[in-house]
């Protein structure tokens, strides 16, 4: 419980209104746009709309201009508006197979049915400083590949026809919704999955880099990643059918991982699945490892007692939200508690004291 501070309100206006200044800047450089903000900073856009859990590019570009780029507390601010919304319903699972894709490749076929499609990507450059970027002006514009539409296969669906990779057991029709009932452990995947495309990107990464280091043994390769636009679909009861209700941009990855065996399951290969809001590739390939190490049990694999093969603690400590909750409060006013600890401390440093002019005299 935290205590009053009487006379507080008028130094809590004034920093916000600080707040706001600093957040302007010097008024003589042009405010930056929410327009701005959504074209050119698609990527922190995207990462705020993945973690807070709800798409759309002008609320998230509001919210990170209001948390002048704090892009944890543009996310609080997504998450806290999202919980105003009324629910309508629920959405048919959109097609992948189906997306209309800016980027797909893959790293174990080479000649993968529809092609590779490098698309916009920091892979290929060398991480130096552009400094045209910095003079005004437009920029010529590079030549745009077509964006590759129609039904493109999933690689995993190859291996799938030789029987290489264990098959997916069939999911529940409607499943675990993470936005609206606390996370239970343990915890189907549906919610797994749910808690890793909310999570930290920062703590997720960490997490399947610790898994590529050997801390759960577990070698992956990138059967695909495939970024593009996903049409969603809202079953009407009144129609008794699907129609089409909007289109989302998303980022897609599945590993195929290694696999030796167990007593229940023959040698083969076993998957690790992302799906990310977005262009947030980083996000699903992290997403993907960190979701395989979590399957050891459901394959009957050893525990290793690696960090990311722990349920509870990737899918507790992962939600950034709740992190920045319980990690700011303690600079908060605990001044009753500080000072019931200060005086416990004290006697006991009396008693102490007193302890060893007693040992001394004898």
């Amino acid at each position: 419980m935290y205590v009053a501070v009487k006379g507080g309100e008028r130094a809590i206006d004034n920093a916000h209104a600080w707040l706001a200044e600093e957040r302007r800047g010097d008024s003589s450089v042009p405010e930056l746009s929410l327009a701005q903000i959504k074209e050119q900073m698609a990527l922190a856009v995207n990462r705020v709309m993945a973690e807070g859990s709800l798409y759309d590019p002008d609320l998230a570009a509001l919210a990170i201009k209001q948390a002048r780029g704090d892009l944890i507390e543009a996310i609080f601010l997504i998450r806290a508006y999202r919980t105003t919304l009324p629910r309508l319903g629920g959405s048919e699972p959109i097609a992948t197979e189906d997306m209309a894709c800016d980027r797909r490749v893959s790293a174990t076929f080479k000649d993968a049915p529809g092609g590779q499609v490098l698309g916009p990507t920091f892979d290929y450059t060398h991480r130096l400083l552009d400094f045209k970027l910095a003079a005004e002006g437009a920029v010529a514009a590079a030549p745009v590949a077509p964006t590759h539409e129609g039904h493109t296969p999933h690689i995993m669906s190859f291996l799938d026809k030789e029987g290489l990779i264990q098959p997916e057991p069939p999911g529940p029709d409607v499943p675990d919704d993470l936005t609206r009932t606390p996370l239970e452990l343990p915890a189907s995947r549906a919610l797994r999955l749910q808690s890793l495309t909310r999570g930290d990107e920062g703590f997720v990464l960490g997490m399947a880099y610790s898994t590529q280091r050997g801390y759960a043994r577990n070698h992956a390769f990138v059967a695909e990643l495939r970024i593009g636009v996903v049409a969603v679909e809202m079953e009407i009861a009144e129609l008794g059918f699907a129609i089409e209700i909007g289109e989302i941009t998303v980022t897609e990855c599945e590993t195929v991982n290694q696999f030796q065996g167990s007593k229940t399951e023959p040698p083969q290969f076993t998957r690790g699945y992302g799906l990310v809001f977005g262009m947030t590739e980083r996000k699903a390939i992290s997403m993907a490892l960190v979701d395989r190490a979590l399957r050891w049990k459901e394959l009957g694999e050893d525990n290793l007692g690696a960090p990311a093969q722990d349920e509870e603690f990737v899918l507790y400590h992962c939600d950034n939200i709740q992190a920045t909750g319980f990690l700011e409060h303690i600079k908060l006013p605990h001044y009753v508690d500080f000072q019931s600890e200060l005086e416990l401390i004290r006697k006991l440093r009396r008693e102490a004291q007193g302890n060893m002019s007693q040992e001394a005299a004898q």
